[in-house]
């Protein structure tokens, strides 16, 4: 029987591929770039804040009084919880608008957008809403990493868009990609809606500055905030309007509002609490005092495997490295021929996993079952146990497609990625030490990040991969 391997790896080590991840770090950032010019952007690079740790301790404490109190808890989250996993900030030192309008362009980020992991920050959002203690997450980001952490898209408002989702106008079907869309402003992309009775053009989800907020999102983030008893503000520095008044709906109705941002903004005075220090530190200490675990970012990816038959024999299958998508190769056999075919998913350094595997016995003289399996189901059984397993990849078929000359199958691999221990919450102040827990830094979290192939998880509100 003959072996035929092909491996799956993203991370060149080669010159060319340096030059292509220094473009894509520009890239990451193309957003910015394709916002139309405006002149007013708000207030830029004013100084960060630090409250000192006897201080910054005491604030932590009394914001875990008030989210363990709270009945209806509403977060509203901006560039500033994103930043510990690479992606710039705007108005930060340096921020995006910042170094813009200092005329130096926009900044590198760290890693490709598209590699991004969830923060910390991100991880605790979802277990404090499997705890029941988060009703709802308001975002003003693009970087699509709530989805990514696998926070629930009913639960999600994402004001701004998503660089990552793609919407049929005429059925109103989400499509999460694992690129960046090529365009902003709610144009048409290059693609349509898979569904058969539809076909539409699809449009891009992330608004230009002329654009007004969508009204699904808008309306359900601002009954969300008039419920609200304590409205959670993290890494936003309140600026952008009419986002950041939604917050101050809870106080019209008797609720509260906590900032937690390393620069002043507009709404501190009328915030019950303000803390200036590091976000996944504040959110750290959170989770320790209501001894609640932040759960590992399990990422899942979806692998389409197409299988063809051609007329020609050939027997030299040897092992062969894929390096770009689409991952497309060519193998030539008779009909007659019997093989097996073993595709490795390589993982980048730093993940706990390093590969997962699918191997697929091809005899086209025998013509396989189709089938299509519950997709919620199994990826929850496949989540279920990578959260057990410490770092663990699991992978299954999803469905299969069986046709005298042709196969296609869809495999989800789930991959236990990054597990956020005791060590991790120890996130070192600038300005000092943090309960004398050590030198641990947000920056350590930012390094531990994957690289894979394609697609993250699909939540349950209208999502396609």
């Amino acid at each position: 029987m003959n072996s035929h391997f092909a491996s799956f790896r993203s991370n060149r080590k080669t010159a060319t591929g340096l030059e292509n991840l220094k473009k894509s770090r520009k890239m990451s950032l193309g957003y910015a770039e394709k916002l139309s010019y405006r002149e007013d952007v708000g207030t830029v690079g004013m100084p960060e804040k630090f409250d000192s740790p006897k201080l910054l301790q005491g604030k932590i404490e009394e914001l875990a009084v008030m989210v363990q109190k709270s009945k209806h808890l509403v977060v509203f989250t901006g560039a500033g919880i994103s930043t510990s996993s690479g992606i710039p900030d705007f108005r930060g030192p340096k921020g995006v608008w910042t170094l813009q309008r200092a005329g130096k362009g926009v900044p590198d980020a760290s890693l490709p957008f598209h590699r991004a992991a969830p923060t910390l920050t991100h991880m605790a959002l979802v277990e404090l809403e499997r705890a029941g203690l988060l009703k709802f997450v308001i975002s003003q980001n693009v970087d699509s990493l709530h989805l990514r952490s696998g926070f629930p898209r009913e639960k999600l408002a994402e004001l701004h868009g998503n660089s990552f989702k793609e919407v049929c106008p005429c059925c109103k079907t989400e499509y999460l990609r694992d690129f960046e869309i090529e365009t902003i402003g709610l144009k048409d992309t290059p693609r349509r809606c898979a569904d058969k009775n539809c076909g539409a053009r699809l449009k891009d989800t992330v608004l230009d500055w002329e654009d007004a907020l969508p009204p699904e999102e808008m309306n359900s983030a601002e009954e969300q905030c008039r419920t609200a008893d304590l409205v959670l503000c993290l890494g936003t520095s309140l600026q952008i309007t009419p986002a950041c008044n939604m917050p101050l709906l809870s106080i019209k109705n008797g609720g509260k509002v906590a900032i937690v941002n390393l620069q002043a903004t507009p709404k501190d005075k009328k915030a019950s609490l303000v803390i200036h220090g590091l976000v996944d530190k504040v959110i750290a200490g959170v989770m320790c005092i209501l001894s609640l675990r932040i759960p590992p970012y399990i990422r899942t990816d979806f692998i389409q495997l197409l299988l063809r038959h051609t007329v020609k024999n050939r027997s030299d299958m040897k092992p062969v490295v894929l390096m770009e998508q689409p991952f497309s190769l060519q193998r030539e056999t008779s009909m007659t021929s019997i093989f097996s075919m073993l595709l490795t998913l390589k993982f980048s350094d730093g993940c706990g996993c390093s590969s997962s595997s699918i191997e697929c016995h091809v005899n086209f003289q025998k013509q396989k079952e189709s089938f299509v399996r519950d997709r919620s189901l199994v990826l929850q059984e496949l989540k279920c146990t990578a959260e057990r397993q410490s770092r663990a990849g699991q992978q299954s078929i999803l469905e299969r497609e069986s046709l005298p000359r042709a196969e296609t199958s869809i495999h989800a691999f789930v991959t236990n990625i990054i597990r956020y221990d005791a060590e991790d919450l120890k996130v070192a102040d600038p300005k000092g030490s943090w309960m004398n827990s050590g030198s641990s830094t947000s920056s350590n979290l930012a390094k531990r990040l994957v690289e894979g192939a394609s697609g993250y998880s699909a939540s349950t509100k209208k999502l396609k991969c």
